[in-house]
């Protein structure tokens, strides 16, 4: 398959409550459901029609098998997801209680490591991950070996400087403290991953982590002085920011009842990736990926609430904003809008 898009990271079971509002000591029953965030933006880009594949990693387990069966459900390629026996697949539980805003999440099995972890560079399809016109990693990935030398290895062979019209190299910010000795750990680690990358994403406290505390603006040129092509910061209630060297828009936030605030940045980023593919300008992938992220945080779950583009269409519509061509059907990509993409 030559994949889209192509994800390295993080998967595990995510156990999200039926109960909403308690805390999780007070949760009588729970639904199961794939999670991991490079995970769910390939389920989020396939929902759009995209040949999306990841490269991860579970455990020999039955909740190994039942990661298998739902990307095969979402139509995601896990040709590169086997299985570790020494560790068993990662479990997420969480706690929803949208009132006040609070998603805590809790982490099983990823101490002190966890499958996904355990990827090793030479075990990489290299021509897969140059081909692909979409390769996107995570910092999470990043916090211990051999991941970390596996992801390095991956972004080394996929050279910046040679990739073609309409690819793109993603890394997405993502950084989680708990999965790190410090942020000046996180940051010597990024530094290494930033000169392979066209595209970052990531919200004020992660471009922090990345490249310093700052404003939005002195944030994303410090992403694009590190030769990112494209700097997205996502500005929480004031929407995000997209800049390039010659651009700059802010796509306002698209208001929606917060039922799960978990899986909003996936959304965001499998539909921005979308956006990216079908050679949109910037300001329309940003709207588009904004509204499929709110579409996701008014909903439960993360994988399974991943929207096609129609919904995500008719939310933009339904708010007067700028509907791109081409997005009302799924993979809706012209053949001009692919010939002229911006190149990375």
């Amino acid at each position: 398959m030559n994949h889209e898009l192509l994800t390295i990271g993080r998967i595990s079971v995510d156990i999200y409550p039926n109960d909403i509002g308690v805390d999780l000591e007070d949760v009588q029953s729970f639904g199961k459901y794939l999670g991991g965030s490079p995970s769910n933006v390939a389920v989020a880009a396939a929902r759009h029609g995209r040949r999306t594949g990841v490269i991860t990693r579970t455990g020999d387990d039955a909740f190994g098998t039942y990661l298998h069966r739902e990307l095969h459900k979402f139509g995601v390629d896990d040709s590169f997801v086997t299985p570790v026996k020494e560790w068993p697949t990662a479990v997420t539980f969480c706690a929803i209680k949208p009132a006040t805003d609070e998603f805590p999440l809790y982490f099983y099995g990823r101490f002190p490591t966890a499958p996904d972890l355990q990827i090793k560079a030479e075990e990489l399809d290299l021509d897969a991950i140059r081909n692909a016109r979409i390769f996107w990693s995570t910092v999470t990935g990043l916090c211990q070996e051999p991941s970390r030398e596996a992801h390095l290895a991956a972004h080394e062979a996929r050279d910046r400087d040679q990739l073609k019209i309409g690819q793109f190299t993603v890394l997405d910010l993502d950084y989680r403290p708990m999965f790190w000795a410090s942020e000046a750990e996180a940051r010597e680690q990024i530094a290494k991953i930033l000169p392979h990358v066209t595209v970052a994403i990531g919200n004020d406290k992660e471009c922090a982590v990345a490249v310093g505390e700052g404003t939005p603006d002195e944030q994303a040129d410090r992403l694009l002085a590190a030769g990112v092509e494209i700097a997205v910061v996502k500005l929480g209630p004031e929407g995000v920011m997209a800049k390039t060297r010659t651009e700059r828009v802010v796509s306002a936030p698209v208001k929606v009842e917060t039922v799960n605030g978990l899986g909003a940045g996936d959304s965001f980023g499998g539909a921005f990736c979308h956006g990216l593919l079908s050679g949109w300008p910037l300001a329309e992938v940003l709207d588009f990926a904004n509204a499929a992220g709110a579409i996701v945080a008014s909903r439960l779950s993360c994988a399974d609430a991943m929207p096609t583009p129609e919904e995500v269409t008719s939310l933009l519509a339904e708010r007067g904003r700028l509907v791109p061509a081409f997005a009302g059907t799924a993979a809706g990509t012209s053949p001009e809008s692919v010939s002229e993409g911006a190149a990375s």
